[in-house]
């Protein structure tokens, strides 16, 4: 592989499971190419301790096509590293410099769980999602094609922007507060814009709100860190708009209860 030959200082959280006490390992690695990728550089230290008879370091990945979210990293004290709008698997090499010391951990939030090293259980974003981050249709009867039904392009827009989020959990992360609130307001958005989200709105937010709450995510301060970090420019919008949803379901529920 091409380019310039990078010489490193490795220090790698290393954890053994749920629960336990882990530390930073240091790790020495040479003749890293600035052409490849993050996830490429960690290969070759697993390479290298399994060369070693040394136990490899555990991380997650899956697409490396920055689609999945899986790769999820914390390096040098950023979420996906320090380029922009990039998870770690879109992160190269040719953003250090040779004999620099970087600095690798997993997600830090107590909802989302060490497994072990590198990889954290998200799947309180799944129970989440489960909770009302669907739209229900009726099949007994002939359903409405979604292609037929007219939507504004601004609504139809942000609605993509907002099913843009992969759900990497970098907001999290990044967040002094842990909190959740952007992953929950893009999946809210995405249907709340649409005239297919709008049979179960009230339903929804209430149930997705409550579940992120029970799953011990933080609370938004508004800081804003989430949609810096956020490798898919999910926008601050979303919170807004949740808030506002959540806010007349709150209501509508109290009318009924009269």
């Amino acid at each position: 592989m091409a380019g310039k030959l990078l010489n490193l200082t490795l220090k790698v959280w290393k954890q053994a499971g749920r629960g336990q006490k882990g530390k930073f390992e240091e790790y020495k690695l040479e003749g890293v190419s600035t052409e490849s990728s993050f996830l490429e550089m960690l290969d070759m230290l697993n390479e290298q301790l399994v060369e070693q008879d040394k136990e490899p370091v555990a991380f997650d990945h899956d697409c490396r096509e920055g689609i999945c979210g899986m790769c999820s990293l914390f390096i040098n004290g950023r979420a996906h590293g320090p380029d922009r709008g990039i998870t770690t698997c879109q992160l190269h090499m040719r953003m250090f410099n040779d004999g620099d010391t970087i600095v690798i951990e997993p997600w830090r939030s107590a909802a989302f769980p060490v497994i072990k090293d590198l990889i954290v259980d998200r799947t309180a974003f799944d129970r989440i999602q489960h909770a009302g981050g669907f739209v229900s249709v009726n099949t007994s009867g002939n359903t409405i094609d979604a292609n037929a039904i007219p939507i504004e392009k601004e609504k139809a827009d942000k609605a993509f922007a907002a099913a843009a989020c992969i759900g990497c959990g970098a907001c999290v992360a990044t967040c002094k507060n842990g909190s959740a609130m952007l992953f929950v307001s893009a999946k809210v958005s995405q249907y709340a814009l649409l005239p297919q989200g709008k049979v179960e709105a009230t339903r929804r937010v209430l149930n997705m709100v409550r579940k992120m709450d029970e799953e011990g995510f933080g609370n938004c301060t508004n800081t804003g860190a989430c949609e810096v970090e956020c490798p898919k420019g999910i926008s601050l919008e979303n919170i807004a708009r949740m808030n506002r949803e959540f806010l007349h379901a709150s209501i509508v529920n109290d009318i009924k209860a009269e």
